[in-house]
């Protein structure tokens, strides 16, 4: 992941809206969730809703598929992953780190 792509990333989750859209997806996890039932869980406006998922889409951290007559968002994993490798690859110069190898991917 480079610099650019983290950096929009990163834009994209600092609203509060954005994150708790995806936090909703991640914790949902494969199955993901149409746009009906996030605005319902998260009592939020359907146009309102629309615009966060739009920006979480153009940064690659969601992504959309059409089934149907519905819209089904998911968390984009393999990006989630990205970004949290690119944060923490250098992290604490060398010493051993709070965070176990193992956890390198959590998806």
């Amino acid at each position: 992941m480079d610099e650019k792509d983290v950096v929009k990333a990163l834009a994209a989750l600092a609203q509060p809206v954005r994150l708790k859209v995806f936090r909703a997806l991640v914790v949902t996890g494969d199955a993901g969730l149409t746009p009906g039932t996030m605005a319902e869980g998260l009592d939020m406006p359907a146009n309102t809703l629309s615009f966060h998922l739009k920006a979480l889409v153009n940064a690659g951290l969601v992504t959309q598929e059409r089934a149907s007559r519905h819209l089904i968002y998911r968390a984009a994993y393999p990006r989630m992953n990205a970004l949290l490798g690119y944060l923490t690859e250098n992290c604490c110069q060398g010493a051993d780190c709070a965070v176990p190898a193992t956890m390198g991917s959590c998806c």
